[in-house]
C-alpha cells in the first residue's frame, strides 16, 4: 500500500547560482494569447537553489495537470518556463509531476485510505546500466529491491521514488520506495558535473528495500502516459535554448552582422521546436490514437537537435566573454550541454527508423 511510503523526512538545502533576473513565462502558444495557469506560477515561484525547486514542485504538483488531460501544453509551457529561468530548478521539479502523474494513471491517488502524493517530493528513477542491476523479488504480500539503480536525482533529499526493477520474469516493474527507509543507500561522492551541479544524479544501492509495486509488471512501459513523460524532458530541454537565446538577443547589435544571423538562425530553431511541442501537445490531448513513442521520438529529435545548434551558434555570436563573466549564462549553458544528452543521439535516431520500418507504411 502506497500509504506506508508517506512520512516526513528532513530538509537539506543546496548551493546554487542565483539567477537574478526574474523569470518570464515561456508558452508553447505563440504571443499575444497569455500564459496559462499553472506556467504563471511557475514564473512567480521562480527558484533559485536545490531546496527552493523541491518547495516549487510541491506547489506545482498540487494543480498541476497530468498529461492528456486537456492542459498539457500548459503543463509543458511551465516546465518550459522554469527551464528558462533554471535548468536546475526544472531538472528537479519534472521528476515529480511525471512521478503524480504516474500515480494517478495507476489509480493510487484516488485511495480513500492513501495519504495525498503531492504532500512529499518524488522521483523518477528508471535508468538501466551498471553490472548490478536492479531487481525486484515478492516479499509476502509486497517487495522487496536489491541491487544498484543509476542517475537518480537528488535521492539524498527528496522523500519517495518511483524505481522500475527487473522482475525476474523478464519483464520490469515500477516500484514506490521510500528513500529515508530502510536499504536505500545513496552515493553521494559520484557526482563530478559541472552542469547540474545543484543535482546530483549518482548511483542508489538497494539492499533489500521494502517497496510497492505501481501497477502490473510491463504497465511503465507499455502505458501511454511514458511517452508524454518523455515529451515533458523535452519541453525542458527546449526552455534552457530560450534561456540561452533570450542572452543572445540582449547582445545583439545591428552593427554585429554575424550575431544578427546567428539570432534569426536561433529564432528559427525555437519556433521549429515550439511548434513541435505545441503541435504534440495538442495531439495528447486530442485522444485520438496515435502512436506515442514515433511522437515522443519525433519532438525530442527535433528539441535536441535545435538546442545543440543553438549552444553553437550562441558561443559563435557571444564569443568567451560570458562564459567565463556572466554566472547565469555559464551555468545555463553547461546545464544544457548535460541534460539534453538525455537524448541518445543516433540511438534514438536507429530506434526511431525501426519502429516506422515496423510499421510497414510510409508514414510521409
Amino acid at each position: 500500500m502506497v500509504e506506508a511510503l508517506v512520512g516526513p523526512r528532513h530538509e537539506r538545502s543546496l548551493m546554487t547560482v542565483m539567477l537574478q533576473r526574474p523569470a518570464v513565462p515561456v508558452s508553447l502558444v505563440p504571443n499575444p494569447q497569455p500564459a496559462g495557469p499553472l506556467t504563471g506560477l511557475a514564473a512567480e515561484l521562480a527558484p533559485g537553489t536545490a531546496a527552493e525547486a523541491l518547495d516549487a514542485a510541491l506547489r506545482l504538483g498540487a494543480v498541476a495537470p497530468s498529461p492528456a488531460s486537456g492542459f498539457t501544453a500548459d503543463l509543458w509551457s511551465a516546465l518550459a518556463t522554469l527551464a528558462a529561468h533554471d535548468l536546475g530548478a526544472a531538472r528537479a521539479v519534472e521528476p515529480h509531476l511525471d512521478a503524480l502523474a504516474i500515480l494517478q494513471q495507476a489509480g493510487e491517488t484516488d485511495r480513500a485510505d492513501d495519504a495525498a502524493p503531492a504532500t512529499r517530493t518524488w522521483g523518477v528513477f528508471a535508468a538501466e546500466g551498471g553490472d548490478d542491476p536492479l531487481t525486484a523479488t515478492r516479499a509476502g504480500d509486497g517487495w522487496t529491491l536489491t541491487g544498484t539503480k543509476p542517475w537518480c536525482s537528488l535521492a539524498d533529499r527528496l522523500d519517495r521514488a518511483l524505481v522500475s526493477a527487473h522482475t525476474g520474469d523478464g519483464d520490469r516493474g515500477l516500484f514506490a520506495v521510500d528513500l529515508a527507509g530502510s536499504g536505500v543507500s545513496p552515493d553521494g561522492d559520484t557526482w563530478h558535473a559541472r552542469g547540474l551541479a545543484e543535482i546530483p544524479s549518482g548511483p542508489v544501492r538497494f539492499a533489500a528495500a521494502p517497496a510497492t509495486a505501481v501497477g502490473a509488471p510491463g504497465w511503465y512501459l507499455a502505458r501511454p502516459g511514458f511517452a508524454w513523460g518523455g515529451i515533458g524532458v523535452a519541453a525542458c530541454w527546449f526552455g534552457g535554448a530560450v534561456g540561452i537565446g533570450r542572452t543572445v538577443f540582449a547582445a545583439a547589435r545591428d552593427d554585429k552582422p554575424f550575431s544578427l544571423m546567428h539570432l534569426g538562425a536561433i529564432d528559427e530553431l525555437l519556433e521549429s521546436s515550439r511548434r513541435a511541442l505545441a503541435e504534440a501537445a495538442a495531439i495528447v490531448d486530442g485522444g485520438e490514437p496515435v502512436d506515442g513513442g514515433v511522437l515522443a521520438s519525433r519532438v525530442r529529435a527535433t528539441v535536441a537537435r535545435a538546442c545543440e545548434e543553438i549552444l553553437d551558434r550562441a558561443a559563435h555570436a557571444l564569443g568567451p566573454a560570458p562564459l567565463a563573466l556572466d554566472a547565469a549564462h555559464a551555468k545555463r549553458v553547461a546545464d544544457l550541454q548535460l541534460y539534453v544528452r538525455q537524448h541518445h543521439a543516433e540511438r534514438d535516431q536507429h530506434a526511431l527508423g525501426r519502429s516506422l520500418l515496423a510499421s510497414g507504411d510510409a508514414p510521409w
